[in-house]
This record gives C-alpha cells, sequence and structure tokens, in this order.
C-alpha cells in the first residue's frame, strides 16, 4: 500500500510548497503536482498518471477536495476512478476517506462547496472586472506568452508544435497569437 500525494494550484505564479510539505508530513512515498485550473481535468495530465499509476490498496491524498476538482461531477469520477483501480482518496481538510461508509456522503458534499465556491469567485471576478471596466482602469490579465517571440519563431520558419514545445503551451495557443496578425 503507497500513499500517493496530488498537489495542484490555478495559476503559475501560486506556490505549492504548503501542500507539498504537508503531503510530506503525512507520509506520502510520491508525490505529483501540477499548476494547471481545476475547473475540468483538462489538462491535468499528474492527475491522469497519479490515477493510473495508483494499484489495489493504495491510497491518493490531497491537502483539500478542491485540488482535486472544483466541480462535483469531476470528483466524483476521480473518486470512482481511483476504487476501480482498487484504492481509495483521503482529503486532509478536513480529514476524510473514502475509505469509510461515511466518506462518500462527505466528499460528495464537499465536491457540491467547492463546485459552488468556484460560481462565488467567477462571479465576484466579473463584478470586479465590470467595475474595472466602467472606471477606466481595467488592463486585461497578464500575458503570458511572448507574442514577439513566437511571431519570429514562425518568420524563421519554426512550426506551431515546435514552437509549443519551445515556449512550454500549447499548439492553439501558439495558433491565437499567430492570428491575431
Amino acid at each position: 500500500m503507497a500513499r500517493i500525494g496530488y498537489a495542484r494550484v490555478s495559476t503559475l505564479d501560486q506556490d505549492l510548497d504548503g501542500q507539498v510539505s504537508r503531503l510530506t508530513v503525512e507520509g506520502c512515498t510520491l508525490i505529483r503536482s501540477e499548476k494547471v485550473s481545476g475547473g475540468s481535468r483538462e489538462g491535468r495530465t499528474e492527475l491522469a498518471t497519479v490515477i493510473e499509476f495508483l494499484r489495489a490498496g493504495d491510497e491518493l491524498v490531497v491537502a483539500r477536495l478542491d485540488r482535486l476538482g472544483r466541480d462535483t461531477r469531476d470528483v466524483l469520477n476521480i473518486i470512482y476512478e481511483v476504487e476501480q483501480r482498487g484504492a481509495f482518496v483521503t482529503v486532509l481538510d478536513p480529514h476524510v476517506s473514502t475509505q469509510g461508509p461515511m466518506g462518500h456522503v462527505m466528499l460528495t458534499v464537499l465536491g457540491m462547496v467547492a463546485q459552488m465556491e468556484r460560481r462565488f469567485i467567477r462571479e465576484r471576478q466579473r463584478e470586479g472586472i465590470m467595475r474595472a471596466k466602467a472606471s477606466g482602469v481595467y488592463a486585461g490579465g497578464k500575458r503570458r506568452l511572448d507574442r514577439d517571440r513566437i511571431r519570429t519563431m514562425h518568420a524563421d520558419g519554426v512550426g506551431p508544435a515546435a514552437i509549443a514545445r519551445t515556449l512550454g503551451c500549447s499548439r492553439m495557443q501558439v495558433y491565437r497569437v499567430l492570428r491575431e496578425t
């Protein structure tokens, strides 16, 4: 039986250290982490790797349920996939495990709360953006890709897939930048 930790933050500028430290203290022998939104399973390759790695009797450990996902259906699907492999999920804060009979009920309720919280965050964000636009101070989000470098590489004959690999982004992002011109 292995304790395998999974840590996630939503953006590149957030820090994983607190979650990783907590998972280490809890005795996780392997910890995978990623910086990607928990709004869906899309792009969460480390989570997919962890689930694929799980064997019967293993335990998937997360610091909080919202690190596993922000959508109730996704969280329940993840738990189902983990259990299909004969493993179980443990959330550290609050301490809940699918190993016990009440664990599923608690995780379902916590998943619903995480989903509701995500909706509130998006709603507050939209309201803040609308207020900032109305007062003329909204400048948009921070650009994460060097658009000039993408255009230069493309002009030098480098293909979108190679540009994406070099810059650590998706091909779709490269195509969007190239369409801007």
